[in-house]
Formats: structure tokens, sequence, C-alpha cells
């Protein structure tokens, strides 16, 4: 029985995370592919590049909100028998829109999902990292330094608070896997050609061809 509860969390966490809304989004306001336009990501920082700052924020909220709920429904119904279920739902979640099974398993690089995860399951955690990552993004003006600075210290922050050890590994395990999401990312950081927060850049190479 307990075995089954995971493997519901996990699949219920997989699926609705995978659910790609900034593809759905574009496509119903007749804006195309989103795949084909700067990063081609699908997730709100590509939507934003496309000049429509209302699409990318409904998608910024869903992504964030799919993995949030997650968290919450889980924890809720059986977070006093099991109390890493929240968490590791969220987390599925994560890994659903980072590797879709609908897109190929080529997915978006899961900010806004970690983020509605972290207020859904650690929100102290949360309220750390939300204004980190302002922060870094006001000063570089870059959205992917926001997130990786503030990825960095989310484990951190939950070994601080005294968060227990697996809920401080599914943290540290997902702060990696948005770090390899956002590898081509890093290069263009490093480079000096990261694209800034409202670039309407068209011709920056996808990070994977579509």
């Amino acid at each position: 029985m307990d075995g089954m509860i995971w493997a519901v969390a996990a699949a219920t966490g997989y699926l609705l995370g995978s659910i790609p809304f900034g593809l759905v989004i574009t496509k119903l306001a007749g804006l195309g592919d989103i795949r084909a336009i700067g990063s081609g990501n699908i997730g709100a920082t590509n939507v934003l590049r496309t000049g429509r700052k209302d699409l990318a924020l409904a998608t910024f909220l869903l992504d964030s909100g799919k993995a949030g709920l997650a968290a919450l429904v889980f924890q809720l119904i059986f977070g006093q028998t099991y109390p890493d279920i929240g968490l590791f739902t969220g987390a599925m979640a994560f890994v659903g829109h980072c590797f879709p099974v609908w897109l190929n398993f080529k997915g978006g690089k899961g900010v806004a999902t970690y983020a509605g995860l972290l207020f859904g399951a650690v929100w102290k955690v949360a309220l750390f990292a939300a204004p980190c990552w302002l922060i870094v993004v006001f000063i570089s003006r870059r959205s992917s330094m926001g997130a990786l600075v503030a990825a960095a210290f989310v484990p951190i922050v939950a070994w601080g608070l005294n968060y227990s050890i697996p809920k401080v590994a599914i943290l540290a395990v997902l702060s990696l896997i948005l770090y390899w999401r956002h590898r081509t990312n890093i290069r263009r950081i490093l480079d000096g050609t990261e694209p800034k927060v409202g670039s309407k850049n068209k011709t920056e190479t996808p990070e994977e061809p579509k």
C-alpha cells in the first residue's frame, strides 16, 4: 500500500508537471510555436520574448501552480503519514516540466515550477529564494542568473532551517537538474551573450534543435 501511494504521487506529479502551458498558451494566442523563437524554451522567459507580458505572466503562474498544487494536495492528504510526500510530488512535477513525455522529453528549464514547488512544500525556503531571485535579476537583468543563484542557495537554506535530510536531498537534486537545464545559459553568461529580460531576440541559438 505504501508503494502504491508513492507511485500515485509520482505519476500524478509528473503528468501534471508535463503540461506545457507556455506552448499551449502561445499557440492559442496565435503566436505559433514558442519553440521556434529565442531559446526554443517553453517557459515564461521565452514567452516574454514574444512581447506579450500577459502571456508570460500566465505561463509563469500556471507553471508554478502545477507544482505547488501537486505538493499541497498530497501533503494535505498523506502528509501526516508520509511527511515528505508533498515535496516529492512537487519534485515529480518539476521533472515532468523539464522532461515531458508529450514533447519527447524536451521541456522547460524549471524555474517557475521550482518556485511553485518551494512555496507549496517548503515555504520558509521560498521566502528566501524569491527575493534572492528578484534582487539578482534586478541587478543583472538576466532571469537565468537569478535562478542559478537562488537555486544554489536553496538546499543550503533548507539545511540551515533544519528541514529533514530527505527534503534537503530532494532540493539538492532539483537544483542540480536546474543547473543542467541551464547549461547553455551558463555558457552564454560566461561569454557575456546571455539575453536580458524582455529581449525580443529571435536569433538566439536554441538549446536543442526543434
